[in-house]
């Protein structure tokens, strides 16, 4: 069959005969994808067999028919409903670049349609637009188009496959609002712009503007994005006491010189309170044409935090300048607090058990005294007093450990009176209780020299002298009565 028809196919072709149900169809593929080729065929022909070949349409050139379905490379599917059957190629090559014909098997000669497959390579473009915005910010991508597309449809994909763009575009004219993405066409110039808002570092790479065409593969134009992130800042960290002032120094770019200045706080740029508004202690102050400062009055611990420098609504890499500024209180009032935290209460000291104990109090410190002196005045006077403290200590210690007095008890005899005589003071507190048996002694024989040298000189009666029984320890000590005359 199939060398009756090459024959028949061969003969007709130099006679001009051969003649397709359809037009001259073009096919245009994308190396390294797949494409359809679909052919329709007149009703009535429903059942009869299907087929895709090359060239000559010799057994060697025909790829697939509808009783072989599928093959490494092709496949076919025959819709009887629509009556038109569809032959896949996959992984298309550019060896795969050429005339092609579907046919419809029948008795005779067979039903022809030509058509013509183009390859071309999956990327484009040999021309690049770069393009840069900055982070948070928006972008403009402008992509021209020739006359002929003035009605046609525009799109922007990512990425440079141009043959999966115009089913992944993220925008599209038909549709021209999509989140972030905005397209616009001017017809007149003849360029479509897609606005890309609030950039971020992922919105970098590559883009494809295109253009559809009905026929013949659809028109691209490359873009390169960058989107540079916000390392570049110029970022200052300012460091002020509580309750004095600070001045933020802002330079801003020449063409900003009409807008209007402002500070915003806020740890990210996109999410930031105008400081402006509000706040009477915020000033701005225009300097020159190239810069403005604020001033901050009275700081206070609620103003520790990030602050942004702005001169126009839209972010701008290299024309902010980024504050950190932390609030801290006054080195005096800190000290002063420490102080009064350091100082004790009270400080008790015991002495021994023999010796009496003594409570001692620090004498208090007013807060206002302690705040009129400066730093060093106030930690001398600290260690005076604690030092005056300790000496005081240790010198009451001292005298109530090396000194005691030691009462020497007279016994004078002058009829019936008695007279205590108070003797000399002793020092050594281990003086005092070792000798106290020579001190109880010399008493004694102290005032038995006495009471008779009384007795002998007045000439009393022997009664009047029995005072000489009575001894200075048991008058010390045991606290006895003394015998009375008669």
């Amino acid at each position: 069959m199939w060398s009756f028809q090459k024959l028949f196919f061969t003969l007709c072709s130099a006679l001009s005969c051969v003649r397709s149900a359809a037009g001259l169809i073009r096919v245009f593929g994308y190396e390294g994808t797949r494409v359809n080729i679909s052919c329709s065929y007149p009703q009535g022909y429903e059942t009869y067999e299907k087929y895709l070949c090359r060239n000559d349409c010799a057994d060697s050139d025909v790829l697939i028919t509808t009783s072989q379905a599928i093959k490494p490379r092709h496949s076919i599917y025959d819709d009887k409903s629509t009556r038109i059957f569809t032959t896949t190629i996959a992984n298309l090559q550019s060896a795969d670049a050429g005339k092609y014909w579907c046919g419809v098997s029948r008795n005779g000669k067979d039903l022809y349609t030509e058509l013509k497959l183009e390859t071309k390579q999956d990327s484009c473009c040999s021309t690049v637009n770069n393009i840069q915005g900055n982070e948070g910010v928006s972008v403009t991508i402008s992509c021209p188009y020739d006359s002929q597309s003035d009605d046609k449809l525009k799109f922007l994909c990512g990425g440079n496959r141009p043959s999966t763009c115009r089913q992944q575009a993220v925008i599209t004219s038909s549709n021209t609002q999509n989140g972030r993405f905005r397209l616009s066409d001017d017809r007149k110039s003849r360029i479509f712009t897609v606005t890309i808002s609030s950039l971020t570092l992922n919105d970098s790479g590559s883009y494809l503007c295109g253009v559809q065409r009905n026929s013949g593969f659809d028109v691209f134009t490359a873009v390169e994005l960058e989107v540079k992130e916000w390392c570049c800042v110029k970022s200052k960290i300012i460091r002020e006491t509580a309750g004095h002032e600070v001045t933020l120094q802002c330079p801003y770019p020449p063409n900003h010189r009409n807008n209007r200045k402002f500070l915003c706080k806020g740890s990210q740029r996109s999410n930031c309170t105008d400081m402006m508004k509000g706040q009477s202690r915020f000033l701005v102050h225009s300097d020159s044409s190239e810069s403005f400062s604020v001033k901050i009055t009275q700081l206070e611990a609620g103003d520790n935090g990030t602050y942004w420098c702005r001169s126009e609504p839209e972010w701008n890499v290299g024309n902010y300048t980024q504050f950190h500024l932390s609030v801290v209180e006054e080195e005096q009032n800190v000290a002063k607090k420490k102080t009064l935290q350091a100082l004790p209460t009270q400080d008790i000291t015991t002495v021994p058990r023999h010796q009496s104990s003594r409570v001692t109090t620090a004498p208090p410190v007013s807060e206002e005294l302690i705040e009129g002196f400066p730093d060093v005045a106030l930690y001398s006077l600290v260690a005076i007093v604690g030092g005056l403290l300790l000496l005081t200590v240790i010198l009451v210690t001292v005298f109530k450990s090396k000194c005691s007095k030691v009462k020497e008890i007279g016994v004078v005899a002058d009829g019936k009176k008695l007279d205590f005589v108070e003797a000399q003071e002793v020092c050594g507190g281990e003086d005092v209780y070792q000798n106290h048996d020579s001190m109880v002694m010399r008493s004694q024989q102290m005032a038995s020299r006495q009471q008779h040298a009384t007795c002998h000189v007045n000439d009393v009666d022997e009664d009047e002298c029995d005072y000489e029984n009575v001894t200075a320890a048991d008058d010390i000590y045991c606290n006895e009565g003394f015998h009375k005359l008669s």
